[in-house]
């Protein structure tokens, strides 16, 4: 089977493990891992696997025409990727951005990514959007949700310099994306950092208010199952803590999730929900590429 060719744009915890993931996908095929410090964990272990480890970032690996990707991967900042969007949308390469600058329209993996293959740029929203927003669909898709609170506590191990640099941008970009994805009338998004010994799992939790008298609390039950079950397909640690539980029109949900471990700790499912949920979207913009080549 023919591969679309992809590259990661950041040598930190969240490229590098992305770069594992992608050496596992049967649609995509990794050429090159690119950031700035020459003696980065990530680009040592990209060239100890023979992909090419690019350290003069993304203008580098765009002036290299033996270097070559229908997709790149940006974990890199917010703040660079407004650049990087402009550079890449030059060049006609498709861009998944793991950071919260949202140039693109707001794509969760269970959710939406299906009203968005033929865009250049698309934003992955945040960690605890990727965990959340599922659950807020899924009660909205049966009762309406006038309003979602969601409140991500991570780690304060897996927050490293790029997620700490952002967290203004989290929970603006997570609060706009659980109303235009989600669905809710009005959203809101906390994230906490806990310095707890040993390092907590990712722990999400989420509350809605549905339209007064129109809580459906079998529907909802079962609309959360399902789409638990959808996004367990692609994060196996993802699960929920307790049965949803209902009061009045509040409908509560409790999550927790835990990476695979590739190249992150497995307390770090924060990072892993945002890459899992890269290679999925990815794969799905490959199978669309794939069928317009066979056309």
């Amino acid at each position: 089977m023919s591969k679309v060719k992809v590259a990661v744009l950041g040598s930190g915890n969240i490229g590098t493990d992305l770069m594992i993931k992608l050496g596992r996908s049967e649609l995509l095929e990794l050429t090159a891992v690119i950031g700035i410090d020459p003696q980065s964990d990530g680009l040592r272990r990209a060239r100890e696997m023979g992909y090419a480890g690019v350290d003069t970032g993304i203008d580098g690996f765009l002036a290299d025409p033996t270097l070559k990707a229908d997709i790149v991967f940006d974990a890199t900042s917010a703040k660079a990727h407004l650049y990087n969007a402009k550079v890449l949308k030059d060049a006609g390469i498709k861009v998944i951005d793991m950071t919260p600058a949202a140039v693109g329209p707001y794509v969760c993996a269970a959710v939406n990514i299906n009203e968005h293959l033929e865009k250049d740029n698309i934003n992955l929203i945040t960690c605890g959007g990727q965990a959340t927003i599922p659950m807020v669909h899924a009660v909205n898709r049966v009762s309406s949700v006038e309003y979602a609170e969601i409140v991500a506590t991570i780690s304060s191990k897996s927050a490293g310099p790029g997620t700490r640099a952002n967290i203004d941008e989290f929970t603006e970009t997570t609060s706009r994306a659980i109303e235009v994805v989600g669905g809710a009338k009005k959203g809101k998004a906390i994230m906490i950092l806990n310095p707890a010994e040993p390092p907590i799992m990712m722990r999400d939790t989420v509350y809605t208010l549905v339209e007064e008298g129109k809580m459906d609390e079998e529907g909802i039950r079962k609309s959360i199952a399902e789409m638990t079950e959808v996004v367990q397909s692609y994060v196996p640690g993802y699960q929920l803590r307790t049965e949803p539980i209902f009061e009045g029109n509040k409908v509560t949900i409790f999550i927790q999730v835990e990476g695979a471990g590739d190249y992150l700790p497995k307390y770090s499912g924060n990072l892993d929900i945002m890459t899992a949920a890269g290679v999925r979207i990815a794969e799905e913009f490959a199978k669309n590429l794939l069928k317009k080549e066979t056309i």
